[in-house]
């Protein structure tokens, strides 16, 4: 029997959906900061086993009240994970707190798949703590499974790996079993690049940053070697913020290549 299926991670930004994602898949996918609205696409990993495949989806972070059109465009494609998940991830950090009318909390209570209550973060608190953190949710909504997890340290995670199996419809591959995304490597790149500059520039670079890969070429050193070399373009909201993305005779925009070259040599 073979088990495949789309399984969706959900909740609010800077919860540790990217961490989680990437510590299920065993790969760095998603671009992970301190940073509240990190992740602004829907990004699909695929684990593959000879019995199974399963499909994650890490999304933006939902936000109650969408401040500007970007932040309500990540909304749609967090609302989108509602439609067409087999199992559903609700991703909690264990220092939240949620008003009983909050749209989404309507809104799981809906939702038809098996769905799962991941407690995040539990290596910051105490154990009557999380017991009561359980007890005070499993009255809220009616979980299929509660799993308190440490995403970051992998605490649980091949638990709850077992546990999204066992639920799993039995089906067909979806992707071929060596396909890790569905994501071009252009994209990803974009994304790092991305990350380190959120990194980088703290608060003077806003949200509206954007990297656009412009050209991916491969080609051979003159000692044999593999080289690839890329040029991406940084667009930023207004003029000004190009000479602090620059810095003093260049040097931001040297570091943040630095880092981003590392980061990209070793994806």
């Amino acid at each position: 029997m073979h088990r495949s299926g789309f399984v969706n991670i959900i909740g609010r930004p800077n919860v540790g959906k990217s961490t989680l994602m990437n510590a299920l898949l065993g790969e760095r996918l998603s671009i992970i900061t301190n940073k509240p609205q990190t992740t602004r696409h829907r990004i699909i990993g695929i684990v593959n086993d000879d019995d199974y495949q399963i499909v994650f989806s890490d999304t933006p972070g939902m936000i109650k009240d969408p401040a500007y059109k970007m932040q309500a465009a990540m909304n749609r494609f967090a609302h989108s994970t509602f439609e067409d998940a087999d199992v559903m991830l609700f991703v909690l950090d264990v220092g939240e707190q949620y008003e009983s009318e909050e749209p989404i909390l309507t809104r799981l209570k809906t939702v038809e798949a098996p769905l799962f209550l991941v407690i995040n973060k539990i290596d910051t608190i105490q154990e009557v703590e999380l017991a009561n953190l359980i007890k005070d949710w499993s009255k809220r909504i009616n979980f299929t499974e509660v799993i308190p997890i440490a995403a970051l340290h992998k605490v649980n995670t091949e638990k709850l790996l077992s546990l999204i199996l066992k639920y799993l419809p039995e089906g067909p591959a979806y992707y071929p079993k060596d396909q890790l995304t569905d994501r071009t490597e252009r994209f990803f790149i974009s994304e790092i690049i991305r990350e380190k500059i959120l990194l980088n520039y703290h608060q003077e670079i806003p949200y509206s940053v954007e990297v656009a890969v412009e050209r991916f070429k491969e080609s051979k050193t003159t000692k044999g070697e593999d080289l690839v070399s890329i040029f991406a373009t940084i667009f930023v909201e207004r003029d000004n913020q190009k000479f602090i993305l620059i810095g003093n005779k260049g040097s931001a925009i040297k570091k943040l290549g630095t880092d981003a070259r590392q980061a990209i040599e070793t994806f």
